[in-house]
Parts: structure tokens; C-alpha cells; sequence
């Protein structure tokens, strides 16, 4: 068009068009780890039509070396500066590149272990494979914008696939009750941030959210209620995203309900977009003191009150349950709260904390969540899956090698030393001191020592003998399942071991 004008117009109106509406910069790069993630699923979508019945094994093959460029497009591009591009709709950054970075690890983990027990439980549907794929490109597009719209369109993309996957097992009533609860909540969540986002580009005139802060003022009553009004409905639809309480109703129900593999993926990818989105949002809104009161004292004290109750009620009610899978519900709500601690803290003193703690714990929960719902998920044989804990005596006897690796991640998610979950929470417990937040870094403690018993109890049940005609069933443990195991407990302690060169490569600085 600008080619046009500058032919048949004389007076440079092509030149002061381009001036004023300059064409946006489009950088191919920064899309294609999720353009690859999605065309991926596409793939995989028409190998499932084509596929013979018996088996998923080219579906699987075709989904992880997806993954695997994917992976490869991110990496390449962490020598490559910050940049916006497509007219501020997509952010190439560190941060950016390593959410999408777990989130693809968290997606191939999960497919390595899905087949056999999807197989076991008799619902072994190849449409699994390219709706986890895009879900997780879902996840992916909330951490790599600033931009409102994309994080919403991200959050759906997330959430609508998920929908689908809770109800798989179309047989049992508990998954499409599940299915149907998440469905009606995550609209209800959705339709409250979308109402948020409205209010906050009636203040800013903007989606973009580097507009907050430059649109802050506390002066103005009119706009700083808007703002504060859009800001309350985006925290709450995203506090349902990551479990926060009291929004967090849904978790137990719907992680029980849920086909494991499927609540496996839900734990720790759905988790990690959903704090990415969160600390893109808070680290925007923070103001400048000088113009009186900030926006983050208004949004701050009400965080601070959600970290405490999220760890303590999560934590409370897991000692009570029954269910192993209720049980990990609750603690991935605790789960939440510990990585509230740590966003907070940064965005509370950027200058002392950086996001690096954030990461790490993210990757860390991601590695021991998958694996001990990869050791769950043993559970299945012939259509059925006891997930109680007495369906996990006997387990040692059975499948030694499993139960030797959910050793490992019961202690990563208790704290022990040398894991990654210990050294996660203490570089939260720190960043929470430096902040300035005591008793977040208290109220942090004393849920890591509470949560022994219920972590406890479920590493005991495995080793307890079951007794005669009780005695429960186990799928065989196949290569799929043990490589998932294999990977998660060995990579609990490789980033401890390479923790100073994998978080300077990552984040730039530990």
C-alpha cells in the first residue's frame, strides 16, 4: 500500500503514513516453538485417523519429536535479544523461553507414560495426544505476551482442551462429573477475567499491560477504581487457574475424577502458564512511589492473606484425606502457595530477588508432581483404577523400581535434602527474608513440617502387605512409565548438581 501512495502521491503522504502507523515487526523465530507445538497436534490428529486401531506407538513418536524441535527452536533462541514483536502481541524474553521450556518438558513426560495406562484403564483414544499438544501451546501463549487478549486466548486454548481430557473415561460417572465441574467453573473464572480486562483497557486505553503502571494514578478516583475493579476480576479469574484459595474447589474433585495422566498434566503444566500469566500481571503493576499510593499497596496486602491460607488449607486438608489423589489435589494447592511466596517476594523487591527461585521451583514441582502421578497411575489394570490408599499395598512387592522412585519424590515434595524440593523451598524461604515478608517465610515452615504426615503416609501405604482376597492389582510397569520415572527422579537431583550453570543459561543469573 505504502509502495501505492509513494507512486501516485507526490507529497510524501506515504512517508508521514509510515511515520504514523508504522508496520509492525515480525519476528518468525519467536512463534515457531508454538506453531510447532500446535501444527504437532494437527499431525497427530490426522496420523489418529489413519492409525491402525491396535496401537498409538506413530502418534506418540510423531507428538515427542514435535516436542523435541520444539524444544530445540526454544533453546537456539536464548542468545537472542528481548524483543516484542507482531505489534506487541508476542514477547521473546528469558522468562518467556523458559516457561514455554517447561512446558514443553511437562508435555513430553506426560505422553511417555499416557499409553499404558490409558491402555490399562480401556481408554486407550489417540485424540488424548493432540489435545494435550494443545493445551499446552495454550500454556505456552500465556507466558510469551504482555498483551491481555493473548493471555486470555491463551488461558482458553489451555482450558478448553482440558475440559475435553478430564471426561476421557466416558464410562465412569466420577470423570464426566469431573469433566462438567470444570468446565462450568472455568467459564465462571473465565468470564470474570475477561470482565477484568474490559475495566482495565476502559482505564488504561490499552491491553498491553506495560500501560498500567504509566496509567496509575491514585488521584484520580474514577480511573484508579477502574483499575482497581479490573485488577480484582483478573486476579480472581487467574486464582482459579493456579488453585488459589478460595478459589480452589475444584481441585480435589476434579484431579480424582480425571484420568491420572490427565491430572498429571493439569498439576503442573495448566499450573506453570497459570503463574507465568500471574507474574507477568503483578510484575506491571507495580508503580512508581512517587505519585502517592502504589498500585501494588492495594493489591499486595490481599496476595499476602491468599499465600497463607492457599499453603495452610491446602496442607490441612490433605492430612484428613483418603484418597491419593484428593491427597496430591491438596498438596498442589499447598504447591501453589509456596511458588505465591516466591512470585511476591520478587515483585516486592526486584532489586534483592530475582525470578530465578520461581523457575526453579516451578521445574522442581513439575519433575516430582509428574512422577509420583506416573507412579500412581500403576494402579490401573482392566478398565478400573483404585486410587485409595490401601490400592497401593503391596506396591513394592510388585513393582520395586516404582515405589523406589516415589521414595524420591515424596522427599522432594516434603523437602528433604539433597532434592530439588529442598533447596526450592529454602530459596523461598530466603527470598521471603530479603522481601521483607517474615511471615510468609513462618507460614512457609510450618506447612513444609505439616505436610510430612499426609507425604508420609502415602510412601507408607506402598510398602504396607496387602492382605489375602484384598490384595489389589498393578499394570506392569512398561518402558514408557519407567523412563517417565527414570527421568523425574533422576532429574531432581541433576538440577541440584547443575543448578549455577542451568539457572544462569535459563534466567541469566541464579
Amino acid at each position: 500500500m505504502y509502495n501505492l501512495l509513494a507512486q501516485t502521491d507526490g507529497n510524501g503522504l506515504a512517508k508521514r503514513l509510515a511515520e504514523a502507523f508504522p508496520p509492525p515487526t515480525i519476528d518468525w523465530p519467536s512463534i515457531l516453538p508454538i506453531a510447532l507445538v500446535v501444527c504437532t497436534g494437527i499431525v497427530a490428529l490426522i496420523v489418529e485417523m489413519l492409525r491402525p486401531r491396535q496401537n498409538n506407538n506413530a502418534i506418540i513418536g510423531f507428538s515427542l519429536v514435535g516436542l523435541f524441535f520444539a524444544g530445540l527452536s526454544l533453546t537456539s533462541q536464548f542468545a537472542s535479544p528481548d524483543l516484542e514483536s507482531f505489534g506487541g502481541m508476542v514477547l521473546r524474553d528469558r522468562f518467556s523461553l523458559t516457561i514455554q521450556l517447561l512446558v514443553v518438558m511437562v508435555t513430553g513426560l506426560t505422553i511417555l507414560f499416557s499409553d499404558g495406562y490409558l491402555r490399562a484403564k480401556r481408554i486407550p483414544f489417540g485424540e488424548f495426544y493432540p489435545l494435550v499438544l494443545w493445551s499446552a501451546s495454550g500454556a505456552m501463549m500465556m507466558a510469551s505476551s504482555k498483551n491481555l487478549l493473548m493471555i486470555f486466548l491463551g488461558i482458553e486454548v489451555l482450558s478448553i482442551s482440558l475440559y475435553v481430557l478430564a471426561g476421557m473415561s466416558k464410562t465412569e460417572t466420577k470423570s464426566e462429573e469431573s469433566a462438567l465441574k470444570y468446565f462450568l467453573l472455568g467459564a465462571f473464572a473465565s468470564a470474570f477475567l475477561l470482565y477484568g480486562i474490559a475495566f482495565m483497557y476502559g482505564a488504561t486505553g490499552s491491553l498491553h499491560l506495560d500501560a498500567i503502571r504509566s496509567a496509575w494514578n491514585p488521584n484520580d478516583e474514577a480511573f484508579r477504581n477502574m483499575m482497581l475493579f479490573g485488577m480484582g476480576l483478573m486476579l480472581f479469574g487467574l486464582a482459579f487457574k493456579a488453585a488459589f484459595v478460595p478459589f480452589h474447589q475444584w481441585t480435589p474433585d476434579v484431579y480424582q475424577g480425571a484420568p491420572t495422566n490427565v491430572t498429571a498434566f493439569m498439576a503442573a503444566g495448566s499450573k506453570i502458564g497459570a503463574m507465568a500469566a500471574l507474574w507477568r500481571l503483578l510484575s506491571a503493576s507495580t508503580t512508581n512511589v512517587d505519585l502517592g499510593a502504589t498500585f501494588q499497596s492495594y493489591w499486595m496486602p490481599a496476595l499476602f492473606w491468599i499465600a497463607i491460607l492457599t499453603m495452610t488449607v491446602g496442607n490441612l486438608v490433605a492430612l484428613v484425606q483418603k484418597d491419593v489423589k484428593r491427597t496430591l489435589g491438596y498438596s498442589s494447592i499447598a504447591h501453589a502457595g509456596y511458588i505465591l511466596v516466591g512470585i511476591l517476594a520478587h515483585v516486592n523487591n526486584p532489586e534483592k530477588v530475582g525470578i530465578g527461585t520461581t523457575v526453579f521451583y516451578l521445574l522442581s514441582y513439575s519433575l516430582m508432581t509428574i512422577g509420583a502421578f506416573a507412579v500412581v497411575s500403576l494402579t490401573a489394570k482392566n478398565g478400573k483404577e483404585g486410587t485409595r490408599f490401601e490400592d497401593l499395598h503391596g506396591l513394592w512387592k510388585r513393582s520395586p523400581f516404582a515405589v523406589g522412585c516415589l521414595i524420591v519424590f515424596v522427599a522432594s515434595l516434603i523437602g528433604i535434602p539433597p532434592t530439588s524440593g529442598f533447596f526450592g523451598k529454602l530459596m523461598i524461604f530466603n527470598d521471603a527474608l530479603a522481601s521483607d515478608l517474615m511471615p510468609l517465610a513462618i507460614v512457609l515452615a510450618v506447612n513444609s513440617v505439616l505436610s510430612v504426615y499426609y507425604y508420609v503416609g502415602i510412601a507408607k501405604a506402598a510398602f504396607v502387605d496387602a492382605e489375602g482376597a484384598r490384595t489389589p492389582e498393578s499394570a506392569p510397569m512398561n518402558l514408557g512409565l519407567a523412563a517417565t520415572c527414570l527421568l523425574c527422579a533422576g532429574g531432581i537431583f541433576a538440577v541440584v548438581i547443575l543448578f549455577n550453570p542451568l539457572m544462569n543459561w535459563l534466567v541469566g543469573a541464579p
